[in-house]
């Protein structure tokens, strides 16, 4: 029995043992914490042996690393790939709000790795997730521009005139806030993903909505 299965751990695709050994990795991580997990551990979770992630993946940091990347990735295009272009900017806002929140519900391990462990455990890990987040951010702005143009009427075009930092510094909070709120929102358990993503459509298009009038608040 061990001989057939030895026999089939070597005809599998490399391409394929290596996603095993990063679910396993990501899940080892994601629940464990990067400093407290081992090597060990992820070898008998992959059903593999130690040598031979070593020899796949060279190290724990290298792993980790990898780990961050294809789960940033896979984030990054669940979004994207839920928003039509041709909608308008709100729901193109709620579908990518609702890609987004249930990404991250359903792959618990995978955000527990970008939003907790590779921001608590210095470089390169943090920068590998900032360049996640500032495409996600840049993606946002984009929206918030469209949201600008599209909301205000002809006659009167002041919400066009929101400042290229001003839509910049709202994507960054929108995703800042989404950010928090997914965390919250696996943490507790109980929030659907169209729960959150109305949560944070109600938080940030309300306000956006007054700002596409060419509201302003000051303080008085």
């Amino acid at each position: 029995m061990d001989a057939v299965k030895g026999a089939k751990a070597k005809r599998m695709p490399r391409a394929v043992r290596e996603q095993q050994m990063m679910d396993a990795a990501v899940q080892t991580f994601g629940q464990r914490g990067y400093r407290a997990a081992s090597m060990d551990e992820i070898a008998e979770l992959a059903g593999v042996s130690k040598p031979l992630v070593y020899l796949y993946l060279n190290s724990k940091e290298e792993l980790f690393t990898a780990c961050i990347r294809r789960e940033a990735k896979a984030l990054t295009e669940a979004v994207q790939a839920a928003i039509q272009p041709e909608l308008p900017a709100d729901e193109q806002m709620w579908a990518g709000l609702e890609a987004f929140f249930r990404h991250t519900a359903e792959n618990p391990d995978g955000w527990s790795v970008l939003h907790r462990q590779a921001r608590t455990h210095g470089e390169p890990f943090a920068a590998e997730v900032t360049r996640m987040r500032e495409e996600i951010a840049d993606f946002v702005t984009g929206l918030i521009g469209a949201a600008a143009r599209q909301g205000v009427p002809r006659a009167s075009r002041r919400g066009a005139d929101l400042a290229d930092r001003d839509m910049a510094g709202l994507a960054q909070a929108l995703v800042g806030a989404a950010e928090s709120l997914a965390g919250w929102a696996n943490e507790t358990g109980g929030v659907s993903a169209k729960e959150a993503a109305g949560m944070m459509m109600n938080f940030a298009w309300t306000g956006l909505g007054g700002l596409m009038r060419g509201e302003r608040w000051s303080h008085r």
